[in-house]
């Protein structure tokens, strides 16, 4: 049991350590704007070129984690996530940040997948909902605590933050290598596999297809929002990085507790299903009010909701894959990595180009989109392996 809290805690570690990289740019994007005078759409590219590589590296990572292990896997992606955040800091035009965000990208390819494997191997069908939530919680907090430790740390000059994260990565790995050991293949899930088909067509099929694609819908609202929250805000209201930084953590805090005191309970009473659909309800209401607020403490409530609903989702969904998934957890964990890039692609894109029309309008298509993925919960029915 100790050697289990051990690897788990470690396994956490490492993901929210991933994505902590992804977030550590937002609040110094204002200050990259005016030194290196480059437009809203430019930074959604810069944003969006993390989650390219990630996209592209990710469907290759999920088949080597079933090939040749969870560790090694693990152990590459945080040794390269060290090399990225140094190359950031070190990096003066915007040549060398767009490498360094791209680096980024396959990193958490390599860790997202293995990580997620990792856990389903040392985990019975009982205890995984609880250990995917714990994992969907140290990605959900990385993702949007980076922002907030970002903020903090660029007090002390811009690129503090990622010399930060990459020391934290480099000895991430260090600890990894020494305390990991590589789990064994979990029969259970061979035993309850689903009949499947072979290679990517598997995607195609209605039991993963609306997971996918909800994935990509809630990645896609939490992108669009954050991406561009630090931006917003100073356009419109003159916030400091501090009061974004304040603002983004206290926001990631709240969503974790709540993750964690609430999505067991919630996914016992209704269903992972449904589950999900309450959560983007909550998250798309909350992310039009966006436009709406106007004060302080107004925004930062809203702030903090509306992680609580994407915070629920991500473990929802993870859960529901891990079920179905047999003995191809790294497949799973391998498209959940890629539709998550999807949105971390289109979501900075086409929220720089909406930015730099209107403040508000990356907010109100993110609002869209979510409301689709409602609909889409409305027709969603469980497969008959998973009754």
């Amino acid at each position: 049991m100790r050697e289990y809290k051990v690897t788990l805690g470690l396994l956490l570690l490492n993901l929210f350590i991933a994505f902590l990289g992804i977030g550590l740019v937002i609040p110094v994007l204002p200050t990259l704007m005016n030194e290196l005078q480059i437009s809203g759409t430019v930074v959604g590219y810069l944003t969006a070129a993390f989650a390219i590589a990630q996209l592209i590296v990710s469907p290759l990572a999920g088949k080597a984690v079933d090939k040749y292990g969870r560790k090694i896997m693990i152990v590459l992606g945080l040794f390269i996530f060290g090399i990225s955040e140094f190359l950031f800091g070190l990096g003066k035009t915007i040549e060398v940040l767009f490498i360094s965000r791209v680096l980024g990208g396959i990193s958490a390819a390599f860790i997202m997948p293995a990580v997620t494997a990792f856990i389903a191997d040392i985990t019975t069908m009982e205890t995984r909902p609880k250990a995917l939530g714990y994992m969907s919680a140290a990605i959900s907090t990385g993702f949007i605590i980076g922002p907030g430790i970002g903020g903090f740390l660029a007090d002390f000059g811009t690129r503090v933050p990622f010399y930060f994260a990459g020391a934290l990565g480099t000895t991430a790995a260090i600890l990894s290598i020494i305390l990991l050991r590589e789990p064994e293949r979990n029969e259970a899930n061979t035993e309850n596999a689903p009949n499947q088909t072979s290679g990517f067509k598997r995607i195609l099929e209605p039991m993963y297809l609306i997971a996918f694609i909800l994935i990509f819908v809630a990645s896609f609202g939490l992108a669009a929002f954050e991406s561009f929250f630090s931006l917003f805000v100073d356009h419109k209201f003159g916030f400091t990085p501090t009061d974004i930084a304040v603002i983004i953590t206290g926001g990631a805090i709240v969503g974790a507790v709540a993750q964690v005191a609430l999505f067991d309970r919630l996914a016992q009473k209704w269903g992972e299903i449904k589950l999900i659909r309450y959560s983007l309800i909550l998250s798309g209401i909350l992310v039009f009010l966006m436009t709406v607020v106007s004060s302080y403490f107004a925004i930062l409530l809203v702030t903090c909701i509306v992680f609580v609903g994407f915070d629920l989702f991500r473990p929802a969904v993870t859960s529901y894959l891990s079920k179905i998934a047999g003995n191809e957890q790294g497949f799973v964990g391998g498209m959940n990595s890629m539709f998550t890039s999807l949105a971390n692609i289109f979501g900075p894109i086409l929220g720089g180009m909406l930015f730099d029309i209107d403040v508000n309008y990356p907010y109100y298509f993110a609002t869209v989109v979510i409301f689709f993925g409602i609909l889409l919960t409305l027709i969603w029915k469980k497969p008959a392996s998973y009754m």
